[in-house]
Order: C-alpha cells, then structure tokens, then sequence
C-alpha cells in the first residue's frame, strides 16, 4: 500500500516501535527520523529531524508501562511538532493509558482520564486514532474529533479461522460494564453469552457472585477490554469451571500483565489467552498460552483513511472479514 500526493510523516516514541515499524511498513513509508530520550536529570528530550511545515503528521505512542514516560514523549513530540508549523497532527494511542480513571469513584478522586485528554489536546494534537477505550463514552473527553477503533473483529476472526464448528461456544462477559463488547463478539461467531456477576470491593480486587447463562459442558470464550493483574479474568474463569463449563479461552485488545498477572495465568484453568499487540510483551511476560494478533494492517488503514479524508465506518468490517 502505496501513498502519493501530500506530504505525509509518521513518527514514533519508544512506547512501542516494533508496531509502529509494522504501521509505517504496511502504508509503504519508513518512520521518520527523531530522537527521544531523556537529559541527564530525567526530562524528556526531543528532537525531530526532519522538516514537516505544512506536512499530515502521525505520531505512534501507545501510552502504556511506564505511562508517565510515554505520556511524556507523546506530549512533548506533539508540542515540538506543533511549534515546527505541523499541518495537522493525530496522535495514534493504540492503548490510552489512564482510561479507567473516567469518573469519581469516592470524593476527592481526580478524573484523569479528562486530564489527559486535556493535556494532548492543548499540546497540539488535532485528532486522536486509538483502539477499545474503556468507556466508549471516553471520546466526549475530547474536544478534537476522535476515530476509535474496535479490536472486537479481530479477536473474533482469529476463533473464526482456527475453529471450524461453533454450536459449542459461549462468549463470556467478565462484568455487566462489558456486555455491549461482548454481544458485538458474540453476534460474529453466532453463538450465545453469558455474564460474570461480579462484585469489585477495591481496587485490582474482584469477587465473582454467580454466573448468568448456560455454560455447562460449553466451551467458553471470555472476552475483555484489558487484563491488568488477570484478577478478574482469573475469575472468571475458576467461576465458569464450578458450573461445569468445558474449554476455557480469553482473548482481550490490550495486555497490560501488571503485578502478578503472569503467574496467574500460567495457573489458570484457561486454556489459551488471545490479544492484540496494542501493548508490547516483554520476554519476561510471554507464556505459551498467549497468542498475540497484529493491530499493524489495522491501524495502516486507518491511517490512510485519515490522511485522504475517507470514512472509516466500513473498515472494521471490512477488517473483520465481512
């Protein structure tokens, strides 16, 4: 895939380069030269090496671990753009880090998940391209346009392509908070849901109740936005086992494996844990049972859509194989 015509660069932070290669190789462009790193006192540095006056700009930055470092490169490459006479600026978050602090919980509590939408606004940013908020409702923080991507079709294919038969699946809520994302994976593969009644009493701390549907001797597919500490998801899944559910997978867009996610998983019940590459996975974290799906092709999509002004309303689809 070829792009000619107005000037286009795409740039990337250090949050995760190996995609944002994948990105830049699948539109048909190398990344643009820039350097980001850190002063001797721990600010971050940046410096862009090349001239973009007038130009379409992407920048990749995905703001995951660490998050205030990547965060900060994202703002600081956004502002050093901006001030460079940037034509038009989107900020590509294929994760968007803070997205769960979307409301006050208890007094007091800050809503970062605004904040930071405020912050990559007034740094410069014209358009935000990202993948599965937590809170679809997250793109009214924003006060630029905002073109939010499903991971749901991709994670639906992948049961598509590797299982033949079907009529043995359900797909799993873990809470009532992701039933809509579910229903959507669900609706795909034709096959029926069930939901997790879950109690959360603090933070990364979660009590499954009871589960509602029919799960027994099925094979089940719990599906999710994110796994943190895979408390939830973990489960989950011990909650499906007690009532007599067969095969136990999970797929999920972001792998965020915090604390003692990975060792969670590597003892849980489920059998194969499927998600995208939103967010790198370190060697250290990798287990067998984690199958990883490229979002590259998806996002070089969106990207060319953006830059010639083209609706994205039939790419998902399209990506997904309808």
């Amino acid at each position: 895939m070829n792009i000619h015509g107005k000037d286009i660069k795409i740039f990337t932070g250090n949050s995760h380069r190996q995609l944002a290669e994948e990105i830049a190789e699948k539109i048909g462009l190398p990344l643009c030269q820039a350097t980001v790193g850190k002063f001797s006192d721990g600010e971050t540095e940046v410096n862009i090496g090349e001239v973009v006056r007038g130009s379409d700009v992407f920048v990749i930055q995905s703001t995951c671990t660490p998050v205030n470092d990547n965060l900060m490169e994202l703002l600081i490459m956004i502002d050093a753009l901006k001030r460079a006479s940037a034509g038009r600026i989107t900020a590509v978050m294929p994760y968007y880090g803070y997205a769960r602090q979307d409301r006050k919980s208890k007094s007091r509590d800050p809503i970062s998940a605004k904040l930071v939408a405020n912050l990559i606004t007034v740094a410069g940013a014209d358009r935000i391209l990202t993948m599965d908020l937590h809170a679809p409702q997250l793109q009214g923080f924003f006060d630029i346009p905002v073109d939010h991507l499903e991971g749901t079709p991709l994670l639906a294919r992948y049961f598509v392509e590797n299982f033949e038969d079907h009529d043995d699946f359900v797909a799993v809520s873990a809470d009532v908070g992701s039933v809509g994302r579910v229903r959507k994976f669900a609706e795909r593969l034709n096959i029926p849901i069930a939901i997790i009644d879950k109690r959360r009493r603090k933070a990364n701390v979660s009590e499954v109740m009871n589960v509602i549907g029919e799960v027994k001797g099925k094979k089940c597919i719990i599906v999710d936005d994110l796994i943190d500490t895979a408390g939830t998801i973990v489960n989950a899944a011990e909650a499906l086992s007690e009532q007599g559910a067969g095969d136990l997978y999970a797929c999920c867009t972001h792998a965020v494996l915090s604390g003692p996610a990975v060792e969670r998983l590597r003892e849980s019940k489920i059998k194969s844990i499927i998600t995208l590459n939103t967010i790198p996975i370190p060697a250290e974290k990798k287990l067998d049972k984690i199958d990883e799906i490229s979002v590259g092709y998806f996002f070089a999509k969106a990207i060319e859509c953006i830059y010639s002004d083209m609706s994205l309303g039939k790419l998902i689809d399209r990506v997904g194989g309808r």
